[in-house]
C-alpha cells in the first residue's frame, strides 16, 4: 500500500436519524392499515379489522410509539438516533400485534374470540400472545396445562411466536396425542424459531407424530424455514389428513425438493379450500408439483402463489392446473416471474372460473399483450369481480383501451390497484373514462408511479369524486403540477367526497416530465431502457414492503 493511500483519512459526517420526516410518519400509518385491515395468518383467528378501524388504530399506534421514540432519544441527545428508530419500530409491531390479537371491535352482544382463558368449556387454547420467546419443559406444562383437564373441549390450537426446544416438545407430545382426536385447527406456524437446524427438526418429528391420525380441517405450519427436511419431518402428520379444508405454507423455503415432498406426504386435497404458498422459493420446478396439487384441488376457494420465483414454464403449468379449480374465489399470483406465455396460458384459465372476486396479478412481467389476453377473458367471464391488481406490469397506454372495456363490464368492482405502469396521460385518461359511470361500489384506486400529469390526474379525480363510498385514492408518484393538484383537490371537494380520500403526494414530481420515447417502439433498445426503468421502481417498491 503506497504512503499515500496510507495517510488518507475519510471524512466523517454526521447524520441524524431522528425524528422522521411527517410524510415517514404518514407512510407508516398507511403500512401499518393495510396489514391491520388485509387477510393475514391472524385474520382467520381473530378476525378482519374495517378499514376505518384499521386506520383509527394505526394511527394511536403511531402517535404513541411516536412520543416513546422521542423521550428516549432526548434522553440520549449526543446520539444519531438509531435507537430511537429501533424503539419505534419494535413498539410499533408490537402493538400492532395486540391489536391483532384482540380483533375487530364487536357490537351489541357479540362476545369477542376466546383466547387464553383456562376455562374448560372453551374451544381455542392460544400461547401465541405475548413475547416472542423460547419455550422450555417447565413452561410448556404450565401453558399447555388446560389440555390435560378431564373433559375439556378444545378444538383448536395455535403454538404460534412461540419457540419450541426438544424439551417443551417432549412434554407437549403426549398432551397433544391425548386430545388430538378432538382437535380440528392446529397453528404451528414459527413455532420453532431460533433453534439449531437438528433441534428443530427433531421438534417437528414429535409433533408430527403426536397429532398423526388427527382429523383437521385446518393446518397451518408457516415461518419455520421448512425446506424438503421440515417437509418430511411433519411426514407422518401430513400422510393422515384426508379431511384438510386449509392448508397454509407461507415463508417456508418450499423448494422444488420441498414442493415435491409436499404434493407425496399428502393424501388427498379434494376438500381443500384454502392453499396458501407465499413467499417461498418454489421456481418453475417446484411448480410443477404445487399444479400437481392443485389438479387434485377441485374445490379451492382460495389460492395464493406469490412471490414464489415462478417463471414462464411454471407459470404456464400452474395457470392450466387452475382451469380445474372452478369454485375458486380469490387467485392471488403477484410477484413472479411469468411473463407473456404463462399470461396468455391464464388468460385461457381464467374463463373457467365464473365465482372468482379477487384477483391479484401484479408484477408478473405481463406487458401488454399479456394484459390485453387477460383483461380480453376477464371481460366476459369475471364482471362480479371485486378486487383487480395489474401493478408492476410495463402497460402503457397501448393497452389501455381493451382495460377500459374490461373495467367497463366491471360495475361491482371495489378496489382497482394499476399501479407502478406507464400509462401516462394518454392511458390514464381512457381507464378514468371507463371508471366514471356507475362503479358506485368502488373503495379503493391506486394509480400511482404510472408517468401522468395534470390531465390524468383530473380525469382520475372526476371518475371518484361522487361515489358515494370512495376512500382512498392514490395518485403519487406521478408529474402533477402544483395546478394540477389544486384542480384535483377542487374536483374532490365539489363531489360527494372530501379531501380525505387523497392519498399522500410525497412523491409527486411537480417538476418531472415524462420521456418522450415512442411507446409503441419496439426495438431493442427502447425495451432495454424500460426494463431499467421498471427494476429501478421495484427496488424502490421493495425497500418499503421489506417492512410490511
Amino acid at each position: 500500500m503506497d504512503s499515500a493511500a496510507q495517510e488518507f483519512q475519510p471524512r466523517t459526517f454526521s447524520i441524524k436519524l431522528w425524528p422522521p420526516s411527517e410524510s415517514t410518519r404518514l407512510m407508516l400509518v398507511e403500512r401499518m392499515t393495510k396489514n391491520l385491515s388485509t387477510e393475514s395468518i391472524f385474520s382467520h383467528k381473530y378476525g378482519l379489522l374495517g378499514k376505518e378501524e384499521a386506520h383509527e388504530n394505526a394511527e394511536t399506534i403511531e402517535q404513541l410509539c411516536f412520543t416513546s421514540a422521542d423521550e428516549h432519544f432526548n434522553k440520549e441527545p449526543d446520539g444519531d438516533g438509531s435507537s430511537a428508530v429501533q424503539l419505534y419500530a419494535k413498539e410499533t409491531s408490537k402493538m400492532m400485534l395486540e391489536v391483532l390479537k384482540k380483533g375487530p371491535r364487536t357490537t351489541g352482544s357479540e362476545a369477542p374470540v376466546a383466547d387464553t382463558s383456562l376455562e374448560p368449556g372453551d374451544t381455542i387454547l392460544d400461547i401465541s400472545g405475548g413475547k416472542r420467546a423460547f419455550i422450555e419443559a417447565d413452561e410448556a406444562k404450565e401453558l399447555l396445562s388446560p389440555l390435560t383437564i378431564p373433559g375439556n373441549s378444545y378444538k383448536r390450537i395455535c403454538f404460534s411466536n412461540r419457540s419450541f426446544g426438544v424439551g417443551a416438545a417432549n412434554v407437549a407430545g403426549p398432551i397433544l396425542e391425548s386430545v388430538k382426536n378432538q382437535l380440528t385447527e392446529v397453528d404451528l406456524s414459527d413455532f420453532v424459531a431460533g433453534r439449531p437446524e437438528d433441534e428443530a427438526l427433531d421438534v417437528m418429528r414429535i409433533f408430527s407424530k403426536a397429532l398423526e391420525g388427527s382429523v383437521l380441517t385446518y393446518l397451518n405450519i408457516s415461518d419455520n424455514a421448512l425446506g424438503e427436511k421440515g417437509v418430511r419431518a411433519f411426514g407422518e402428520l401430513l400422510k393422515s389428513q384426508e379431511n384438510l379444508e386449509e392448508f397454509y405454507v407461507m415463508n417456508d423455503g418450499i423448494s422444488e425438493d420441498a414442493a415435491k415432498a409436499l404434493s407425496e406426504l399428502i393424501p388427498s386435497t379434494e376438500k381443500l379450500k384454502v392453499l396458501h404458498l407465499y413467499n417461498n422459493m418454489t421456481g418453475d420446478e417446484g411448480a410443477v408439483y404445487v399444479a400437481e396439487m392443485v389438479k387434485r384441488s377441485p374445490n379451492l376457494e382460495s389460492f395464493r402463489c406469490s412471490a414464489t420465483r415462478i417463471g414462464s414454464d411454471g407459470g404456464v403449468a400452474l395457470s392450466e392446473a387452475l382451469g380445474t379449480c372452478t369454485h375458486l374465489k380469490k387467485l392471488d399470483l403477484r410477484d413472479n416471474l411469468f411473463g407473456l406465455d404463462a399470461g396468455i396460458a391464464l388468460s385461457k384459465t381464467l374463463p373457467k372460473l365464473p365465482d372468482l372476486v379477487e384477483l391479484y396479478l401484479s408484477d408478473l412481467n405481463l406487458e401488454n399483450e399479456g394484459t390485453v389476453a387477460i383483461v380480453n377473458a376477464l371481460k366476459q367471464s369475471a364482471p362480479q369481480l371485486e378486487v383487480l391488481e395489474l401493478a408492476g406490469n410495463e402497460i402503457t397506454a397501448k393497452a389501455a383501451p381493451a382495460l377500459a372495456e374490461c373495467l367497463t363490464a366491471m360495475q361491482s368492482l371495489k378496489k382497482l390497484t394499476l399501479a407502478e405502469n406507464e400509462l401516462k396521460d394518454d392511458g390514464a385518461v381512457i381507464i378514468a373514462k371507463s371508471l366514471e359511470a356507475g362503479h358506485t361500489d368502488l373503495k379503493e384506486l391506486d394509480v400511482s408511479t404510472n408517468m401522468f400529469q395534470r390531465a390524468g390526474a383530473r380525469c382520475f379525480a372526476r371518475a371518484v369524486a361522487n361515489k358515494p363510498g370512495f376512500m382512498q385514492l392514490n395518485i403519487n408518484g406521478n408529474f402533477i403540477s402544483d395546478e394540477g393538484i389544486d384542480e384535483v383537490k377542487d374536483i374532490l371537494k365539489a363531489g360527494k367526497n372530501s379531501l380525505d380520500v387523497l392519498g399522500s403526494l410525497d412523491e409527486n414530481d411537480p417538476e418531472g416530465e415524462p420521456d418522450d420515447g415512442d411507446e409503441e417502439e419496439d426495438d431493442e433498445d427502447a425495451k432495454d431502457d424500460d426494463n431499467e426503468d421498471g427494476l429501478d421502481s421495484k427496488l424502490q417498491n421493495v425497500q418499503v414492503e421489506d417492512d410490511d
